[in-house]
């Protein structure tokens, strides 16, 4: 449960790292207040806000079992742990 709160986490993040790597390649610099204007933040923010969104739209859609199939829990089978599997 953990890895998907670090992916929405990494996505989020995503937008500003690649700002910043921007004003460190073009020497704007980074701390300078001018570089880090209210209007950038709010497009950063929304920017990282549609990511997380999209990411959760193709979770839910596309990541899962098959409609209509069963799910059967790991058990013991003849003295043997057997995962569990999707039918």
């Amino acid at each position: 449960m953990i890895r998907p709160v670090f992916t929405e986490l990494a996505l989020f993040a995503t937008p500003f790292v690649l700002y910043a790597l921007f004003l460190v390649a073009t020497r704007a610099g980074v701390l300078d207040p001018k570089s880090s204007s209210l209007s950038a933040l709010a497009w950063l923010t929304l920017a990282a806000l549609a990511m997380v969104v999209a990411s959760f739209v193709v979770l839910a859609q596309f990541i899962g079992s098959a409609p209509r199939s069963t799910y059967v829990p790991a058990h013991m089978e003849n003295g043997r742990f057997v995962p569990g599997t999707t039918q």
